[in-house]
């Protein structure tokens, strides 16, 4: 093999190695909605991932998820919480509220329309204090 082919192979495992640690192996950012007026409210920004990536809220109480798709990409026109019964469009460079109230603590993912973009919301038991944690996702612990 000549010289060249040995660095587009090293360049090629780098990247295979470092979409493993990004997609499997990376902590991602937890953010705690905090209530107002009666309603859990988090802003998540769209923009090639959902940021932050994972979600807490408390059961029983009324979630407001602020979406604001920063961004044209067709992967991230939609939103969907299988779980909850919920897929909403989300239209490029606009706010898009989604409200609903998880009744059971649990983890649930959500995702874009393709399956590619993906976050976690966490529902702790409505008798739990928020922890400080950089996540709660039981593969970050």
């Amino acid at each position: 093999m000549s010289v060249s082919q040995y660095v587009v192979t090293a360049v090629g495992l780098a990247a295979i190695v470092w979409v493993l640690w990004y997609f499997l192996l990376s902590k991602g950012s937890a953010t705690g909605a905090p209530t107002v007026a009666g309603v859990q409210e988090v802003r998540v920004v769209v923009k090639g991932g959902y940021t932050p990536d994972t979600v807490v809220v408390r059961a029983g109480e009324p979630v407001r998820l602020q979406f604001y798709r920063d961004e044209t990409a067709d992967c991230s026109e939609r939103v969907v919480f299988e779980d909850f019964g919920i897929d909403a469009a989300l239209p490029a460079f606009q706010t898009t509220p989604v409200e609903f109230t998880p009744e059971e603590a649990g983890e649930f993912r959500f995702r874009c329309g393709m399956n590619m973009l993906k976050g976690l919301l966490v529902v702790e038991p409505a008798t739990a204090e928020r922890r400080p944690s950089t996540s709660p996702h039981k593969l970050h612990e």
